[in-house]
């Protein structure tokens, strides 16, 4: 028994070539690596202005109201991701409307997420067809995703990404001083909005890979990594994005040798490292500051 087992188990040595070909064997792991990464760069550039707004609790919150969005499109007849499009879209428009105000809801946010939470829930009981769907938002299904979808999530995400790149220097200005910025002209306001409803796409995304309810481990944890790491925006923003790819791919790798929900990997690989990240930062410091008084 053990021997037909492991004549059938798929291929993991010192091999790389091999292990890459094993990876990219059937379609399904190829449609996901390629969601994947396109999610993971789009998370990572978005999620490093979430974390440096302060709006990380804001982002969960769009994605539990996206699944009240999501399910109750299922319950209509219509395709969850335009549900999950339209709730995220128009909370996040209103969201955005609130600027700096939004930063002290913390309590009305966590009411609405709740409220969100049990609207979807009796959308899947409401719901007649199979539940699958709905457990597919709340945990993601990659290994579902198909050609089709992999080009409406590039669509997406090359949007996401154009529009964060081109509201780049008015946005990192309102974020780091909003009264200022004002002051100077900057319509904050339009901008909040506006960044608020690219945040709700790159969830809607996000959403496939890792679900609503782990959807802090692609859009949050690569950025507050990132941010401990260097103070230049670029750099921060870059490293975010490659770090949100990097944790894809580890979970979808290790996913296809075990039988395990690629969520938990992801999560986890995502929240060990933002720990070795919180560990290792001081002594980073310490060692740029010795550098700094012994250059000449």
């Amino acid at each position: 028994m053990l021997e037909a087992y492991l004549a059938a188990a798929p291929y993991f040595g010192w091999d790389l070539v091999r292990v890459v070909q094993e990876l990219f064997r059937y379609a399904f792991m190829q449609h996901a690596f390629e969601a994947g990464t396109i999610v993971g760069l789009s998370a990572g550039v978005i999620g490093y202005f979430v974390v440096l707004r302060s709006l990380s609790f804001a982002a969960h919150a769009l994605s539990h109201i996206g699944f009240a969005g999501a399910t109750g499109a299922l319950l209509v007849g219509t395709a969850p991701i335009v549900g999950l499009l339209v709730f995220t879209m128009s909370a996040g428009a209103v969201m955005g409307a609130l600027g700096l105000r939004l930063r002290g809801r913390d309590l009305t946010i966590g009411l609405v997420m709740a409220w969100s939470l049990g609207l979807g829930l009796l959308f899947t009981r409401l719901y007649k067809g199979s539940a699958n769907p709905a457990i597919g938002i709340l945990f993601g299904q990659i290994f579902g995703i198909t050609s089709r979808d992999v080009a409406v999530t590039f669509v997406a995400s090359a949007v996401t990404v154009l529009l964060v790149l081109a509201l780049y220097r008015p946005l990192l200005f309102a974020t780091l001083d909003e009264e200022v910025a004002e002051a100077k002209g900057v319509p904050v306001r339009a901008l909040s909005i506006a960044f608020m409803v690219v945040l709700a796409v790159a969830v809607s995304e996000a959403v496939q890979v890792v679900g609503v309810l782990l959807i802090f481990a692609l859009i949050v944890a690569p950025a507050a990594i990132a941010e401990r790491f260097t103070t230049r925006p670029s750099r921060g923003l870059l490293l975010a994005a490659l770090l949100a790819v990097l944790f894809t791919w580890a979970g979808l790798t290790i996913a296809y040798y075990l039988p395990y929900p690629v969520g938990f990997f992801i999560t986890t690989i995502a929240f060990w490292s933002y720990v070795l990240a919180r560990l290792a930062a001081p002594t980073l410091t310490l060692v740029r500051e010795e550098q700094a008084l012994h250059s000449p």
